[in-house]
């Protein structure tokens, strides 16, 4: 592995980042074969490549080894915290830069050092009862995701047992929004305005902003209330691990999460899908979990990284990363290097638990235990329920989220016949412990059809 070097000299042997010809990102060939335009960068640039984010300009680093290195960052040579961005000081980022407000979110992301363990902590505390899967509230979470998924599956079901549906837009994004809802403890009579507010907010359109708005003073209000009536919901389990975290503090990492399980773990369960799908393996059970690896690997909902920056000079690959230069890792990419692949071809169906789809080092992704049994359980539900399930579209012709950050299917357009019978998973708890998400049914209902009321 080659690892990143202070250069020996300070004086880069090529010119700043601001003067180089830069690599637009995305672009029409980015979109269209990933791994087509990382093999010509790779080619044209190594391991690292200048890039245009947008207006901004930006190293990117797609050799799976350097990312790895700066993502474990041994030797604390990369910050997160965007008070790091030299540019940015120097007033060179435009106010109106796309990525701004969702860089300038404060939440653990952006910190470093002491303050991220601090948040960090508190986060896995929080998280541990909710993806420990002996623990009462993850069985009661994963019997709530059965019955969601259940519910839109009958939804988007109703035109008659075959028809045709989007299981991205009629399944996959609206289940990961439905269990946001239910994990900060919302209440029921206002979900579905929240679930649409949500939903505007990922889709980053015209109101997101106002949908913003809203959804951070929701969320700021139950975090103030569960501060003195604790309940079983995510705030209330990282309050009571960490005490001292302030109202605005736990408002930031629960806006955080929206972004996390609503946009990802959506991704997720949609490239899954289509994996199986799109492959004419079908949904077989056995199969599920390593296809969600697999999709991971192929497709990680978060293509690349936000930025990170070097307090030092610092050479990476052919180049000379100057102190404050944003350096935006892609685990996309480093999961079509050869020293990856092992020189198969990056369509090969090939798994591997090394791939970084879930980061690694001192900010690899804390939820991952639950965003997979999320997704896992959304297949399975999937696999029970329908019959067969095809694709309605080539795969060329399916239709990706263009993004300098997330990759994910656009719509995921099937035809579908269901299963004669409505069958239980094996794992689905005992009736009197999953009555509770019976409730779920008018929820997915209203969601939906407040859904269709806002667009």
């Amino acid at each position: 592995m080659e690892p990143q070097t202070p250069p020996a000299d300070p004086a880069p042997a090529h010119p700043p980042l601001a003067d180089l010809a830069v690599e637009p990102l995305p672009t029409a060939e980015h979109d269209a074969d990933l791994a087509a335009h990382y093999q010509r960068l790779r080619e044209a640039h190594g391991p690292v490549a200048p890039v245009d984010v947008l207006g901004v300009p930006a190293w990117l680093v797609i050799g799976y080894p350097q990312v790895l290195e700066v993502l474990r960052d041994s030797r604390g040579v990369w910050s997160k915290r965007l008070d790091s961005w030299r540019a940015r000081a120097e007033g060179r980022v435009p106010a109106g830069w796309p990525l701004l407000p969702a860089f300038e979110v404060d939440c653990s992301v952006f910190r470093d050092g002491g303050e991220s363990t601090r948040l960090r902590t508190a986060w896995s505390a929080g998280l541990q009862p909710f993806q420990e899967r002996t623990r009462p509230q993850a069985r009661a979470l994963e019997a709530a995701v059965r019955g969601y998924a259940d519910d839109l599956i009958t939804a988007l079901a109703e035109g008659g047992p075959a028809g045709t549906a989007d299981l991205a837009a009629q399944y996959a994004r609206p289940l990961p929004l439905m269990v946001i809802n239910r994990l900060l403890g919302f209440s029921t009579e206002r979900g579905e305005e929240l679930l649409v507010d949500m939903w505007r907010l990922l889709d980053a359109g015209p109101d997101a902003g106002e949908a913003a708005g809203r959804l951070a003073a929701a969320v700021a209000q139950v975090c103030a209330r569960k501060r003195e009536e604790p309940g079983e919901d995510l705030p209330s389990t990282m309050l009571a691990a960490a005490p001292d975290l302030t109202v605005a503090e736990l408002t930031s990492e629960m806006v955080m999460l929206i972004g996390l399980i609503g946009d990802h773990t959506a991704t997720l369960i949609c490239g899954t899908a289509a994996e199986m799908i799109m492959g004419g393996g079908g949904l077989a059970g056995g199969m599920i979990p390593e296809a969600v690896n697999r999709a991971a690997i192929a497709a990680p909902p978060m293509a690349n990284l936000t930025f990170r920056w070097p307090r030092a000079d610092v050479r990476l690959g052919r180049y000379t990363i100057a102190a404050g230069d944003p350096v935006m890792l892609s685990p996309a990419a480093a999961h079509t290097d050869p020293a990856f692949t092992g020189g198969r071809a990056p369509d090969a169906i090939y798994s591997s638990r090394a791939h970084l789809a879930w980061g690694a080092g001192p900010h690899a992704c804390l939820g991952r235990d639950l965003a997979t049994t999320i997704t896992t359980i959304a297949v399975e539900r999937l696999s029970e329920r329908f019959a067969e399930l095809a694709p309605a579209v080539r795969p060329e012709e399916l239709e990706w989220r263009s993004s300098p950050l997330m990759r994910g299917l656009r719509s995921l357009p099937v035809h579908y016949r269901l299963s004669a019978a409505r069958p239980l998973s094996p794992s689905r708890p005992e009736p009197e412990a999953a009555a509770e998400p019976e409730q779920s049914t008018s929820l997915a209902r209203r969601f939906l059809r407040a859904l269709r009321l806002a667009r």
